[in-house]
């Protein structure tokens, strides 16, 4: 057990001194902000785009009546 404690202290001493944890984290805070922005975009067209679908749906409903 004490093994395995040593071997995860030193693998993560090193992961700390390299940049690739610190992309990581740069990329995942990216991919939180374009995910943040889409959810904002769709909410606020959401409504538009509900009334458009709306209303080419009443366009078909009459047209096939």
């Amino acid at each position: 057990m004490i093994t395995q404690l040593n071997f995860l202290r030193a693998w993560l001493a090193a992961q700390a001194k390299t940049e690739r944890g610190a992309s990581l984290v740069e990329y995942a805070l990216l991919v939180a902000l374009i995910a943040v922005v889409v959810i904002g975009a769709i909410s606020l067209l959401a409504d538009s785009v509900e009334d458009t679908f709306t209303g080419v749906a009443g366009e078909l409903d009459d047209a096939n009546s």
